[in-house]
C-alpha cells in the first residue's frame, strides 16, 4: 500500500469557481468609474455572436417546426452574448441579438462553419484581453466547438493551437507562469492515471479505443506542459505514486463515469490556467480546454453554455 504522502485525491470534479457577488462585471478589468481597457475585445466578441445569432434566426425561421437541434444552441448563443456585453451600455454594442444583416438563409453545415469560425475569433482575441474576459473568452469558444460538432462539423477540426515558445519577458518567468502550470500538470499526471483505470474496465469495443485515444491525448498535454515549464526553469511536479479515485469503477458503467468525471474536472481547469497565464501560452490552455469539452461530451457529460466556468455573471444581492 502506497504510503499517504504519495497519493492524492482524484479530485477534479470538486474544483469551484467562487466570485464576489459585488455587482460588478466579472470579466472586465476595468477600475471602477474608469474606462474598460477590454472594451474593444468585448465589442468584437459581441458582434461576432450577433452575427451567429442572425445564423441561427434565418435557420430556425426557413425550417419551421424542426428546430429541436437549433433552439438549444441558439438559447446558449443568447446566454454567450448576455455574458459577453454584460455591463457594456446597449448604444455601446451596435446590433441588438438577431439583427445583423443576413447573407441569405445558411444551411446547418454553414451554421457550423461560421460557429467553427466565431470559436477561432475568440482563440484570437485572448492575448489582447484582460485574465477574467481571456477566461470567458475560451470558455465561450469552447462552447462553440461544441456547437458545430453538434451541427455535424469534422470532429478533426480546428487544427490544434500549437505550443507556444517561450520568451525570456517578466510575463513569462517562473515565477508567474509555473505555479498555474504545475496544476494543470499535476491535474493531467491524476487524467493519466485515471484512464489507466477507465481502459481497464472497458469491453474491446469502440469506448475503449476512445479511452486509448484521450489517454493518449492527456500524455501528450502532460508533456507539453512538463517541457514548457522546463523552458521556463521550473522543474516539473512529478506524478504521485497513486492516486485515490472519487469512486469505485468496477464496471464499464463506472469506467465511463470516471472518463466523465475526469474531463469535466478538467475543463474548469484549463479554464482558470487561460487566466492564470501569460498571453502567448493562453491559445495553448484554451484549446486544451476545448478538447476537455469535446470529450466529456462524447463520455456523456450534459453540454453547459459556458464549459469550465459554473456561473460567469454575478448573481444580484437583494437589498435588506
Amino acid at each position: 500500500m502506497q504510503p499517504p504522502s504519495r497519493r492524492t485525491f482524484l479530485a477534479l470534479g470538486l474544483l469551484t469557481l467562487t466570485t464576489a457577488c459585488t455587482g460588478h462585471d466579472p470579466t472586465s478589468t476595468a477600475t471602477p468609474g474608469g474606462p474598460d481597457p477590454d472594451l474593444p475585445v468585448r465589442l468584437r466578441a459581441v458582434a461576432a455572436t450577433d452575427t451567429l445569432l442572425t445564423a441561427y434566426d434565418a435557420l430556425l425561421a426557413a425550417l419551421g417546426a424542426q428546430t429541436a437541434l437549433l433552439q438549444p444552441l441558439r438559447a446558449e448563443t443568447a446566454q454567450h452574448r448576455a455574458a459577453l456585453a454584460y455591463g457594456i451600455p446597449a448604444a455601446s454594442t451596435g446590433a441588438t441579438p438577431g439583427t445583423a444583416s443576413p447573407t441569405g438563409t445558411p444551411t446547418q453545415a454553414t451554421l457550423a462553419a461560421l460557429e467553427r469560425q466565431t470559436a477561432q475569433s475568440r482563440l484570437a482575441d485572448l492575448g489582447a484581453a484582460g485574465p477574467p474576459l481571456a477566461r470567458l473568452l475560451a470558455s465561450v469558444a469552447a462552447a462553440n466547438a461544441l456547437h458545430a460538432a453538434a451541427l455535424g462539423a469534422p470532429a478533426d477540426q480546428p487544427t490544434p493551437a500549437p505550443t507556444p515558445t517561450p520568451t525570456p519577458t517578466p510575463a513569462a518567468t517562473p515565477g508567474t507562469a509555473a505555479p498555474a502550470l504545475q496544476k494543470a500538470l499535476s491535474a493531467e499526471h491524476a487524467a493519466v492515471y485515471g484512464y489507466g483505470v477507465v481502459g481497464a474496465h472497458l469491453p474491446e469495443d469502440q469506448q475503449r479505443t476512445d479511452a486509448r485515444a484521450a489517454y493518449a491525448a492527456h500524455q501528450s498535454q502532460r508533456d507539453t506542459w512538463q517541457r514548457l515549464l522546463s523552458t521556463l526553469g521550473a522543474t516539473p511536479t512529478p506524478a504521485a505514486g497513486g492516486y485515490q479515485l472519487p469512486f469505485p469503477v468496477t464496471d464499464p458503467a463506472g469506467a465511463t463515469k470516471l472518463a466523465t468525471h475526469l474531463e469535466t474536472g478538467l475543463t474548469t481547469v484549463y479554464a482558470d490556467l487561460v487566466a492564470d497565464l501569460p498571453a502567448p501560452h493562453r491559445p495553448t490552455a484554451a484549446t486544451a480546454l476545448r478538447d476537455c469539452a469535446l470529450r466529456a461530451h462524447r463520455w456523456g457529460a450534459p453540454d453547459t453554455p459556458f464549459p469550465g466556468i459554473p456561473d460567469p455573471l454575478p448573481t444580484p444581492t437583494t437589498p435588506n
